[in-house]
């Protein structure tokens, strides 16, 4: 079953809406599911279907509400792409993480006292995962081509939980310098684990559209539905 619930921000000065996908059983955990640039399109929404589809509470927070509430747009339209740039440059992020965590608070009250809650992230998303990793309580955290995280490193200390890295090598927002850092500074990391995929670019797990690479996008759909059976349940 999917609905669009709301969500009241952690200061209590706001709400915002999510795309809500619950199993047909009990779930076995929750996962909020954090978007790329292009909002809570139908690629995001078919994520959350699927991780029902799984056995999970699958939540997408609505992160672009500030900016333009129910954005959903097209990366393989240029207007759209060039759209959803201008639209990141203008999010605040910080303000974004208080959004997940307030996400996986209504996730935890909607589980019950001992449910775990995990992120998955793309693009935009991936970085935000690992940011939730670093400064919330979730369980666990899954991130796809997220950019900058080299320049996160500094918050790796903060990380309690297991998270997970796809990153495609060709990654044309992630140069192989940038990705030699996340390699250096997180290898050693206890709780990270990184997988490469060679031959990949941005976006190669997508649902739909121009960028999805099939084979990639299986194996790293498995990778991670196999972390959060270990780390969620």
């Amino acid at each position: 079953m999917t609905a669009t619930i709301t969500i009241d921000t952690l200061d209590g000065t706001g709400d915002f809406t999510a795309y809500c996908a619950e199993p047909a059983g009990p779930p076995r955990a929750a996962i909020v599911v954090v978007q790329e640039i292009f909002g809570i399109n139908a690629g995001i929404r078919r994520k959350c279907d699927r991780l029902a589809e799984d056995g999970y509470l699958a939540i997408a927070p609505d992160l672009f509400w500030r900016l333009e509430p129910d954005t959903q747009l097209d990366p393989d339209i240029p207007e759209e792409f060039q759209q959803a740039l201008a639209m990141m440059g203008q999010f605040d992020q910080n303000v974004g993480i208080q959004d997940i965590e307030a996400t996986i608070r209504t996730a935890r009250k909607m589980l019950g006292a001992e449910g775990k809650v995990g992120a998955v992230g793309y693009c935009l998303g991936g970085r935000l995962a690992f940011m939730t990793a670093a400064r919330t309580d979730v369980n666990a955290s899954a991130c796809y081509y997220g950019v900058g995280i080299d320049g996160l490193l500094g918050e790796k200390h903060a990380i309690a939980h297991p998270v997970l890295l796809h990153v495609p090598q060709e990654d044309h927002f992630v140069d192989k310098a940038a990705q030699q850092r996340m390699h250096d500074g997180l290898d050693d990391h206890p709780k990270v684990t990184i997988f490469d995929y060679p031959g990949e670019d941005h976006g190669f797990a997508t649902e739909f559209g121009l960028r999805r690479s099939d084979a990639s996008a299986t194996l790293a759909d498995e990778r991670t539905a196999a972390f959060f059976a270990e780390n969620l349940g």
